[in-house]
């Protein structure tokens, strides 16, 4: 069967000149395609990984809330994915290389979301193992850590996508930046050792900056949504010149800023947001970070995650030194990684592990630990 022509049949044939084209779908070790276009196939590669079915219990931004209708990491990637594909449709982009990238770009995040992030990087600071960052993470889990130690070899527009993703700053004009395969993978590595890199970081693709922006999108309405079910606002709180421009509810600031995008950008190699928008959304992140953010997590349950955190790696890394067989990260980890993966150091082993628990994982081998 010629799997080349199928291929090249069902790949989408109006992009517009500024979008990724398929045979830009260039993977880091080649590989024979089959009758799937490159980027689909990361589609599938992604939804079938272990890290991705992790997502349904981990911490978008409120941990241990008795409420089932707030976020969490695996209903945010999701929106993203939509609003991102909404978004690229109408720009005539490429949509498989946007759903790949959106929906894997969350999949290093740690339990407990950005608090976790920000104790695991103090950890490995600590340690010598350079700065801890959810989107570097999410591509090493891609690259180095699923398929059991060998990677899933996805292709480099995908995970520099996921990689230059960086929702928390917000930008007026996205654009892409030009660069190779050995310019993606030094900016990778030098993500573990320049304090600044992230603030830097430019996708290759108009995909990737869709993403990043799209990211930001997804969460920003839907967190003062969750926030006002929670009752730590009410949506009088919100800043009026903020709803005068972006509206009162998740779907209409969706709304608004997806049709702000795509007026300023169609046929233009950037994406782009009107003052008045990009205002409007700069005053709702600082809404956001100060009323909500920074208010999820009291100090007593952040210095009580900080004590789980390092009390798990301490046990591991000790586990790791004296070849302790009979411990977890042995039995549930290391033990069914490649030769190729176990030659990382064994900090870096340790902090892979505790990034990819979830939330209920994190707390039930730290109550093991504590009661043993």
């Amino acid at each position: 069967m010629d799997y080349k022509e199928i291929n090249k049949n069902m790949q989408i044939k109006n992009l517009s000149k500024y979008a990724c084209s398929y045979d830009k779908g260039i993977r880091l070790v080649e590989e024979e395609e089959d009758y799937r276009p490159t980027f689909y196939r990361d589609i599938d590669r992604v939804l079938y990984s272990l890290a991705y079915t992790r997502y349904l219990d981990k911490t978008q931004v409120f941990s241990n809330v008795e409420n089932d209708h707030l976020s969490r990491r695996m209903t945010h990637v999701q929106f993203v994915s939509k609003i991102a594909r909404t978004i690229g449709r109408a720009l005539n982009l490429n949509e498989d290389l946007i759903e790949a990238a959106s929906l894997a770009h969350d999949l290093g995040h740690t339990p407990f979301g950005h608090v976790g992030e920000s104790i695991l990087n103090e950890i490995s600071l600590n340690h010598n193992e350079g700065y801890f960052r959810h989107n570097i993470e999410s591509v090493r889990l891609l690259m180095e850590i699923e398929n059991y130690g060998h990677g899933y070899n996805l292709t480099v527009p995908v995970l520099d996508a996921i990689m230059c993703h960086n929702g928390e700053h917000l930008e007026k004009i996205y654009e892409p930046r030009n660069k190779n395969i050995d310019e993606f993978l030094n900016e990778y590595h030098n993500s573990y050792y320049d304090k600044d890199i992230n603030n830097k970081l430019k996708p290759m693709t108009l995909e990737g900056c869709v993403l990043r922006i799209s990211d930001l999108i997804a969460y920003l309405g839907k967190d003062v949504e969750d926030a006002i079910r929670l009752k730590l606002i009410s949506i009088d709180d919100v800043p009026s010149k903020v709803k005068k421009v972006l509206g009162s509810s998740n779907r209409e600031i969706v709304n608004k800023i997806s049709k702000d995008i795509i007026n300023n950008s169609i046929n233009h190699n950037y994406i782009k947001l009107s003052d008045d928008v990009y205002n409007a959304m700069n005053m709702l992140m600082k809404f956001n970070y100060e009323y909500i953010y920074n208010k999820a997590l009291s100090k007593e349950e952040k210095d009580n995650l900080k004590k789980m955190f390092n009390c798990l790696f301490d046990k591991y890394l000790d586990d790791l030194e004296k070849e302790n067989k009979d411990s977890i990260i042995y039995k549930s980890y290391l033990n069914n990684m490649s030769d190729e993966y176990k030659m990382n150091t064994k900090e870096r082993i340790v902090i892979d592990y505790i990034a990819g628990m979830t939330d209920d994982y994190l707390i039930k081998q730290y109550n093991s630990l504590k009661n043993s």
